[in-house]
Order: structure tokens, then sequence, then C-alpha cells
């Protein structure tokens, strides 16, 4: 790893600032895929996907491709998606003529399939699920000197958690688990791997991976960005490091510590009105703006909540008759929520950020998260990911397949549509010879100041410094 630039405090409680260049430099773009993604953890699909051996999927980053397998009932195996002879990609778009190992047109967001060998269709070399070349034409003809290493397909570590796939690139990289920590034990009690896919939605955005995924960091930005919001209450924020990682949840200005499930969670009871009427609203909006952050049990539940519950209710009381309403009716339809106790709950808080491109909003039974990449090493594209699980009676996941959405405000759900406007003026302000840097709130954006801290471990400049 590089030595780190200029870090500022730990808590990164004072004013701080930081530049544009992670965003807008197209050498710091180039050099991103050595010192950033070859080095960290990324999430790069769900166990799902691949449920029988020779069960396939791909996973690009920058000029990488790596091929995940499924090699054995119990375990998966990781390469890179190249050829070891003349450098192939293996899993692809297909072009050319020849016959097709997969149908992948041209800006498809992945490869996916089941095979039980890899065949490069430019010599015809083939590979096992294992990796180990199968077949060589005419090997004779390297006079003895090819071995196992030069002819395999090179390994890349895997690793699962919440029903995710983690790869690395970086062959001495430590365990996944402790990368993931402490947000892999905050959010453990939340039994992701229960959930499946409910909607994938993706597209190609006109601004770095950074601004995208910065767009969802913080509530900060409601009140200019979502102010239907605002009459559901205050989405003032604390936000706060785990380390590379990073947290917000629901505060007060005074900063108080005693906060409750009910207040510093996605499900808190907000507003200054009747809470059965408030909180039966802002479902009803999340599920028709969004489409996710909530689940249909949730939403139905709530609309319930005037007519099961007197005027005069506290807060606290409402929203504790209506998870337990949500519970039983989930439980009536073969779907079990898992214990998770208040304390667990408010610890979680509204949402978690992985670093260095991936942040999302756990739920009892659901998650919304976004996952950013970039798009080659164009400083001024990325790929844009928004993903809703969802727990399901068994037998009942539905298939679901990614759905791309151009750029266009009409196409993506209203919420997420109010974020993506942010992005393309964003990078477009970030070139102005006017503008001096970012000043991220010291409160409120900390896991936004914390993520260019972590960036600048990797790439060595960008640091936040003191205003």
């Amino acid at each position: 790893m590089n030595k780190p630039g200029k870090i500022a405090a730990e808590d990164l409680s004072e004013p701080l600032r930081y530049g544009v260049e992670a965003f807008i430099g197209r050498a710091y773009a180039e050099a991103e895929p050595a010192r950033l993604w070859a080095k960290v953890w990324q999430q790069a699909g769900r166990v799902e996907e691949l449920r029988a051996v020779g069960d396939y999927i791909t996973y690009n980053i920058a000029h990488d491709s790596i091929l995940i397998v499924r090699d054995a009932p119990d375990s998966l195996k990781a390469f890179h998606n190249v050829c070891p002879h003349r450098g192939r990609r293996l899993v692809g778009n297909n072009t050319g003529g020849g016959p097709k190992t997969v149908a992948q047109d041209e800006g498809a967001h992945s490869a996916r399939g089941h095979a039980l060998k890899f065949g490069c269709n430019y010599h015809a070399w083939t590979f096992g699920v294992d990796g180990a070349a199968r077949y060589i034409p005419d090997a004779e003809d390297w006079q003895g000197a090819l071995d196992s290493v030069c002819t395999s397909l090179s390994p890349v570590q895997v690793d699962t958690w919440g029903g995710w796939i983690w790869i690395n690139m970086d062959p001495g990289a430590g365990p996944l688990r402790e990368y993931l920590e402490p947000v892999a034990t905050m959010l453990d009690p939340f039994e992701f791997e229960r959930m499946r896919y409910r909607l994938r939605l993706w597209g190609i955005f006109d601004c770095n991976w950074k601004v995208a995924l910065e767009a969802f960091l913080e509530p900060y930005h409601v009140q200019g960005t979502h102010p239907q919001l605002i009459k559901y209450g205050d989405f003032y924020s604390f936000s706060r490091a785990l380390g590379l990682h990073g947290q917000t949840g629901f505060d007060s200005k005074a900063h108080r510590a005693d906060g409750t499930a009910a207040d510093t969670s996605v499900h808190r009871a907000a507003g200054d009105g009747d809470p059965r009427h408030t909180i039966a609203a802002m479902q009803r909006e999340y599920w028709e703006t969004i489409g996710a952050s909530t689940t249909e049990t949730l939403v139905e539940c709530a609309q319930r909540l005037p007519l099961d519950l007197p005027e005069g209710t506290p807060a606290a009381e409402v929203h504790r008759f209506w998870l337990d309403s949500a519970r039983r009716r989930d439980a009536e339809r073969g779907v079990i929520w898992p214990e998770i106790s208040d304390a667990q709950m408010a610890a979680a808080g509204l949402a978690l950020s992985i670093f260095p491109n991936m942040n999302l909003i756990p739920g009892p039974t659901f998650s919304l998260y976004y996952r950013v990449r970039p798009w080659g090493t164009d400083p001024d594209k990325c790929l844009f990911e928004a993903v809703a699980l969802d727990r399901f009676a068994e037998g009942e996941e539905p298939e679901t397949e990614w759905t791309f959405l151009e750029q266009d405000l009409s196409a993506w759900p209203h919420v997420i549509a109010q974020d993506i406007s942010n992005m393309v003026e964003v990078q477009r302000g970030y070139k102005s010879q006017g503008f001096a840097g970012c000043l991220p709130n010291p409160w409120q954006e900390r896991k936004v100041t914390n993520l260019h801290r972590g960036l600048a471990r990797y790439m060595g400049t960008g640091a936040p410094v003191p205003l």
C-alpha cells in the first residue's frame, strides 16, 4: 500500500478541504487500477447467482475483468478473465465471427452463464472450472517449457459475506472479514445472506464514480435535493468514520447520545404530526418514489396504523406496533424476520458505506444499496447500480436480471433521479476555475471526507487538509 499522505485528525471533526484531482484528473484515474482497485476487496455479485457447479458471472473493474465460477457445491473460484496464451478475454463480447461462448452484446452489464470448461475462441486453449489448462493445441511445440503455472488462469482471491461475493486481486491481501470490520459485525444480525435480489438497475453516467457514490453517502443533501421528504421530519444526521468505512444515522443538533431504534434507523417515527399518519405517508412515499428502502408488507401495515391505533398513541408505541404487525403478517406468508434487538438496530444507524465503492441502507427484511465503478479509466464516466434486496418465502424468490436505464431522469425512480440530477452538474462544477475545493460538513459529511482519506492511503495524493 502507498504511504499515507497528509491525513487529518482521526475523527475528522475539524473543518477540512479536499481538492478535485480525484474526480477530474486523468493521471489519477489511470493510476486507480494499480493503486486502488488491485488492492481492495470489492463486492462482485451475489452467491445466489452461482447455484450449480459451472455457473459463472463476470465482474469488470477499470480494465480488468474477473471470472467467478462455482467449482464445487460448497466453494467458488475467481480468475482474471484472460487467456494466458495471447491475452484474449475468455468470457465477454464475441466480435469478428467464430462460435459464441456467451451471448453478451456490447454495453451489457456483465456475463452470466453455465460452463464446465472455458474455451478461448482465438486458439482454442481450454480451461476447467479450477482454472487449469485442459487442452492446448500442439502443446509439444513448446518443447516441454509449458507448466501448470504459466498455462493456468491467474487466480484472484474470492470470499463471501452477507450473501455477497467479494474479490481481491492482491494475492497478499488480508482476510475479507478483517477488511470489512467493524461494519460486518454491525450488520451480521440483518442476515443479508437470506435476502435475494428484487430489483437491479444500472446505467452509465457522465460523471466520476466518486461523484455518483457521494450522492448517497449523507442525508445533508435532503433539504436541497429531496425537499418533498422534509415534511416527514428533520433529516439532520451524524456521520462518522469506521476505519476505511463509514456510517450515518439520524441525530439531533444537540448530538444526543441516547437515541433509540425508532429514531436512529431508517424506520424512525418521523415528523411533528400524528405518528400514525406520518409513518404511513412516509412509507407510501418511499415505495412510490424509490421502490425500495422498505417492503410491501411494511407499507401495507403502515397504512393501517390510523385504523388500528387511537389518536394520541406515543410515537415509540406506534413504531413498535407497526413493526410487530409487519413481522406477524410476513410470518403468515413464510417470511421470517431475523432477531434484531433495538440496540442492534440503533447501532446500525441509517446507512453504512464499505470502502471504496458501496453504500447500503439496512432493514430487517430488506436492503437498498448502491455500487459504483469507473468506466475504464475515463474520469468523466462511471457505471452506477441501484439494487434492492428483500426476504422472500422459500420458493417465491423472483428471477431478476440487470435492467439498463439511460442517463434520463424520467427513467429512474423519482428519489434516485433527484440524486442523479446533481451528478453531471457536480462533475462540470469541479472543472470550474472558480472552484477551490470541497468543504464537507464537519459533522454530517464525515463519511465523504473519510472516503477521501481512505483513497489517499492507496493513491498517495488527495488527502483532506485543515481549512
